[in-house]
């Protein structure tokens, strides 16, 4: 796949739904006490989590009972290592990620398949000779951070095309928008492996970038909701309570008539991105990527293809991101809360 975009700013802190609840428009009021509960993402982009921010703003969550906090942290490792020590009772880490702490003996559980288009592209920039992962051998490609779900996805991309990292090509973290620009612009990296909210800006600076992943990549599944076994039997209601306002809020989100409303109680969650020119089309391409495929959209918001499981962990084994298969992969995920979800 090659297409054009832009890469710009995007910042960084610690998002909280309880102090901007009284921005959000038209928020009902609350029927009922609230739990809170800490919600742990590997990046602040608000329109990332844009179902999220849509079901505080409409209310969805208070509706279930919940006063969610969402906490920004750096990258999916973090996150996990967020939920494993207590510090968030869930999370929306990487599949990749996800399988390696599987693999040593975290109980984490995927719940809900956030974005069953890939979150990823890799990009380069528009002028340069590279058209293929192959042209970019002995090259330097950038990630946002070290261990994020980036990560995994390029080297997949990069072992199939029979490169191992270390010997053909190496990753350096760079961070993401305006930080990501500047490693180009210094030429410290070739290529770039961007999320959504960086492939989606359109920004009156930055560069201009070409996205040069594999089609089959695609549909490598992005960021979704998980949470520890063990928090799951501490707090049984809080996975299908939280599904139920993320697909309510996706729902609200796709409706084209919605996007002004959807775009404010974004803005709420995080102001200075909503200020910027590329919100609109960031918002497109966020609500493009959360909306399956026509092969599997039937089967609802949140719902994740075995398939698309097997292809990561096969991934992951061959790249020596796993050191060796995991035995039972279906332990790492469950599809059990989607009908309800979607009901």
């Amino acid at each position: 796949m090659t297409s054009t975009t832009r890469l710009s700013r995007r910042s960084f802190g610690l998002l909280t739904a309880g102090s901007v609840a009284s921005l959000a428009i038209g928020a009902p009021s609350l029927i009922r006490a609230q739990t809170a509960v800490n919600f742990a993402v590997p990046n602040p982009s608000a329109l990332t989590w844009l179902p999220y921010w849509v079901a505080v703003g409409e209310g969805y969550f208070a509706e279930e009972g919940f006063e969610p906090r969402l906490e920004a942290i750096d990258g999916s490792s973090a996150v996990l290592q967020a939920m494993s020590a207590g510090q968030a009772q869930i999370g929306a880490p990487g599949p990749g990620p996800t399988l390696g702490a599987r693999a040593r003996g975290v109980d984490v559980k995927f719940l809900y398949n956030l974005y069953p288009k890939s979150v990823f592209g890799l990009l380069v920039k528009e002028d340069s000779a590279y058209q293929t992962p192959a042209d970019l051998k002995g090259q330097v490609i950038g990630v946002g951070t070290a261990d994020g779900a980036e990560v995994s996805f390029t080297r997949a991309i990069l072992t199939e095309a029979g490169m191992a990292e270390g010997a053909d090509y190496s990753f350096l973290p760079v961070g993401d928008g305006g930080t990501a620009a500047v490693a180009f612009l210094r030429d410290e990296v070739a290529a770039y492996a961007g999320a959504v909210s960086d492939a989606a800006i359109l920004a009156a600076r930055g560069l201009t970038l070409r996205e040069i992943t594999p089609e089959a990549f695609l549909g490598f599944f992005g960021n979704g909701i998980a949470m520890l076994e063990s928090q799951m039997q501490a707090m049984p209601e809080l996975a299908p309570a939280f599904g139920r306002a993320l697909v309510r809020g996706t729902r609200f989100a796709s409706d084209p008539a919605n996007k002004e409303k959807a775009l404010a109680h974004c803005a709420a969650g995080n102001p200075q991105e909503g200020e910027q020119d590329y919100a609109a089309s960031l918002y497109d391409g966020v609500v493009n990527r959360m909306t399956p495929t026509e092969a599997f959209i039937d089967k609802g918001y949140g719902y994740q293809p075995p398939e698309h499981w097997q292809a990561i962990h096969d991934s992951a084994v061959a790249s020596g991101a796993l050191s060796e298969p995991i035995e039972d992969l279906a332990s790492v995920y469950t599809n059990e809360f989607v009908e309800g979800w979607n009901g």
